[in-house]
């Protein structure tokens, strides 16, 4: 095609692409998780710090019944809970069931939301944009700046309601070798391959995500040290038996896993990562292609 040409490409019309923006949604502009749209396709949706919220906001200043969406005569409202620190509705505080407009801003404790409502494009804009920070553009899993924070938040979470907190981390055995034998485009087909393979396995409630290179890393809430293990032997040997095969030559893959429980005396990530990947490292001086913890 010359310089002076134009490719001729079909542009989907604007309406289709409202129509896939047809749900009121919330999204987060200040807080954990930035940038998510919380889809309102239900008539009521309370806020909170609580885990039975249906929008849950782990921070500190935020009650753990906080305040209330609701649908009434065809639009959305919001109300206050009596939280601590109150409920804002574009800096003024909500006092009673107040109706909300495309635009406006739902500040709850240290967390702010945008309400959209149904039809307002920009919200697959907002769910674009969150999805291109969380997300690893090779395997289509969380990345590692998603992995940080979600285990973060769980830690603190699990250890103001003493439940358990599982973290799993693992890699391919002889990546290089993969890749020097085999070419990089090899090696970028196993990562994908294997992280598709896994990720139908995780929960809604788990995180599953490339921790760097050839490393990825599972958190658990609440599965208990004994249903970690034997699910992280589930995948390694899932994994071993599964074939790779990339233009035309079998690809052998292997991982080497180790799992941690979080204790009490565990308050920050990188303490509860040392000891997985400790675990790891122990699996691979062990033999590799085994689970240790």
């Amino acid at each position: 095609m010359s310089a002076n040409e134009t490719r001729v490409t079909k542009i989907s019309k604007l309406s289709e692409r409202v129509a896939a923006a047809s749900e009121s949604c919330l999204v987060q502009i200040l807080g954990p998780e930035l940038g998510k749209r919380h889809i309102l396709d239900d008539d009521e949706f309370t806020i909170g710090r609580d885990v039975k919220n249906n929008i849950v906001v782990d921070m500190d200043n935020v009650s753990r019944r906080h305040a209330r969406i609701f649908l009434k005569d065809g639009r959305f409202f919001v109300c206050d809970l009596g939280s601590t620190n109150g409920t804002y509705l574009n800096d003024e505080e909500v006092l009673e069931e107040t109706p909300l407009r495309s635009g406006d801003y739902v500040k709850v404790g240290g967390s702010i939301f945008k309400f959209l409502s149904g039809g307002n494009i920009e919200s697959l804009y907002h769910e674009e944009i969150y999805r291109l920070t969380i997300v690893d553009g090779l395997t289509q899993i969380a990345n590692k700046r998603y992995f940080l924070e979600f285990l973060e938040r769980e830690m603190g979470r699990c250890h103001r309601y003493n439940r358990a907190l599982s973290l799993i981390m693992f890699d391919i055995d002889h990546f290089k070798k993969i890749n020097d034998t085999h070419g990089h485009l090899a090696g970028d087909y196993v990562l994908r391959e294997l992280a598709a393979t896994i990720k139908p396995r995780i929960r809604k409630e788990e995180c599953f995500a490339r921790y760097g290179g050839e490393e990825f890393a599972m958190v658990m809430p609440e599965a208990g040290g004994e249903n970690a293990r034997r699910f992280a032997e589930k995948v390694r040997k899932m994994i071993e038996d599964r074939p790779f095969e990339f233009e035309g030559k079998n690809i052998p893959v292997t991982i080497s896993v180790g799992v941690a429980d979080m204790t009490a005396d565990m308050t920050e990530p990188h303490q509860f990562i040392k000891v997985a990947d400790g675990n790891l490292y122990k699996a691979k001086k062990g033999g590799r292609n085994r689970v240790v913890g």
